[in-house]
């Protein structure tokens, strides 16, 4: 069996990156990828726009045409996938990895599909896949969706959107411009600051006016079928009518994944162990990318900070 220079994990923008960097280099590399390329960009929102230029998502300095100042998904899917098909990338696509093993100096990567050989291996799978659970009874109502994609199918619904950040702003806005009766259940004294700057003050207007209720400082505490029972700051619980809840409380890399392929993970935000200027884990030779290496502190990485990381770890490989 062949042994790879680089296996890599994830198919996203970072994980690209990486391929182009060992391709530049003539490393042998191999990307598997469970889903679509950058897959996690494929199930964002349809009308997301990117809070970054156009500019600050280029990688390997391939310009990133947008006609708009702040691109959005479709555009980036035709970037990252034309990318894909213009440079050859050498990409497994609709195969999960479900092991990585490591056996004098060799990593065996064990997949839905295959079993490969590989001298150093780059996990860049972000954090898009598990949601951040509230566990709390009927979560696992068919009504509850932790992914939201458009507006539509929430036509003269009742809605509670859990959450303040950018995703939970979007969904709460697009429904309610859809005809959707959206309640906002917000953990926090008000909408996060991170929100898109032009984004902000479209929901606290409609917030201020009454079209969109909020409840600051509330917690959810039960969903039912047909209504949801929340907490307010004053501590009083109510029930309110309810048809769907977009849970938009954030996802989580798969930490159990990490951990079963030896890398450490520190303090209560489960930092992954790795070296700030080369990106290698405690395991020898297995590398982190991307917004990865974050953690629980998801807002830490994103592409425009992290397209470096290709960089620092071929250049690490490269010195050995």
């Amino acid at each position: 069996m062949e042994i790879l220079d680089i296996l890599i994990i994830g198919g996203g923008p970072i994980g690209l990156n990486c391929a182009l960097e060992a391709q530049k280099n003539n490393l042998s590399y191999l990307i598997v990828e469970k889903g679509t390329i950058v897959n996690s960009l494929y199930n964002y929102p349809l009308y997301m726009r990117f809070f970054s230029t156009a500019e600050k998502l280029e990688i390997d300095g391939i310009p990133f045409i947008s006609t708009a100042s702040k691109p959005g998904r479709q555009e980036a899917l035709e970037y990252y996938q034309g990318i894909t098909r213009q440079r050859n990338i050498n990409i497994n696509l609709y195969e999960k990895v479900e092991k990585v093993s490591k056996e004098n100096d060799i990593f065996t990567i064990e997949t839905s599909k295959e079993k490969y050989l590989a001298k150093n291996v780059i996990i860049s799978t972000g954090f898009y896949d598990i949601p951040n659970l509230m566990n709390i009874p009927g979560e696992d109502l068919p009504k509850v969706k932790h992914y939201y994609t458009e507006p539509y199918p929430y036509a003269k619904q009742k809605i509670v959107v859990v959450g303040s950040s950018n995703s939970a702003v979007d969904a709460a806005l697009e429904t309610y411009r859809k005809g959707a009766e959206v309640t906002m259940i917000i953990r926090q004294p008000e909408i996060s600051k991170s929100v898109k700057y032009w984004v902000k003050p479209d929901i606290e207007n409609r917030i201020a006016e009454g079209s969109i209720a909020a409840h600051f400082n509330a917690e959810l505490m039960e969903i039912k079928q047909h209504s949801v029972v929340f907490k307010d700051e004053k501590g009083e619980v109510h029930e309110i009518e309810n048809d769907f809840v977009l849970a938009m409380t954030g996802y989580l890399p798969d930490f159990d994944f990490l951990k079963n392929s030896g890398i450490e993970l520190q303090g209560d935000c489960l930092n992954p162990l790795y070296h700030p200027e080369t990106m290698e884990t405690n395991v020898p030779n297995l590398y982190l990318a991307g917004v990865v290496c974050g953690g629980k502190d998801t807002h830490l990485w994103f592409i425009e900070n992290s397209r470096i990381h290709a960089e620092m770890i071929v250049k690490n490989i490269l010195s050995k």
